[in-house]
C-alpha cells in the first residue's frame, strides 16, 4: 500500500465529506462551505491510496510569523499507519521558520501532536465560539 501525500487543492466534495463523516466531524453537514474553506486555505494537504482520499489537512497563515492548523483528518480505517504524521510533516516543513505554529487538539490526539513537537501553550487557555457539536 503506497500513500501519496500532496500539497494541492484537487479535491471533490463527496470524497471530502466521506472523510469528515468517517471522523464524525459536523462540518460534513456544510459541504459547500467546507469545500470552499479548504480550497481557500494557505496550504491544503491530501493523502491518497490508489486514488482514494484517506486524509486531508489544512493550514491558515499570515504568511510570515503565524500558522494555524485547523483540520487534520485521516479515515479511521487507516489510523496508525503514519499517514497523519506524513501529512503534518509536509505542512510543517513549509512553516518551519515561523515564530508560532498553532493548533487545537482533541483530547485523544494530544499525544500524537506532542510527538511532532507541539506542547501545551503555557498558561494560555483555548477559547472559541463554536457552532458544532462534535467537540
Amino acid at each position: 500500500m503506497k500513500v501519496k501525500i500532496e500539497i494541492n487543492r484537487d479535491i471533490g466534495k463527496e470524497e471530502v465529506v466521506a472523510v469528515y463523516r468517517a471522523n464524525g466531524w459536523s462540518s460534513a453537514d456544510k459541504p459547500d462551505k467546507l469545500l470552499a474553506a479548504l480550497r481557500q486555505s494557505d496550504t491544503l494537504v491530501t493523502a491518497r491510496i490508489d486514488g482514494k482520499l484517506v486524509g486531508i489537512g489544512n493550514a491558515i497563515s499570515d504568511g510570515h510569523l503565524v500558522v494555524y492548523y485547523p483540520h487534520m483528518l485521516v479515515d479511521p480505517e487507516y489510523h496508525g499507519q503514519g499517514i497523519g504524521r506524513k501529512m503534518m510533516a509536509s505542512m510543517m516543513s513549509i512553516y518551519k521558520d515561523f515564530h508560532q505554529q498553532m493548533l487545537t487538539s482533541d483530547k485523544n490526539a494530544v499525544g500524537f501532536y506532542q510527538t511532532l513537537g507541539f506542547s501545551r501553550a503555557g498558561s494560555t487557555e483555548s477559547m472559541w465560539i463554536y457552532a458544532g457539536q462534535d467537540h
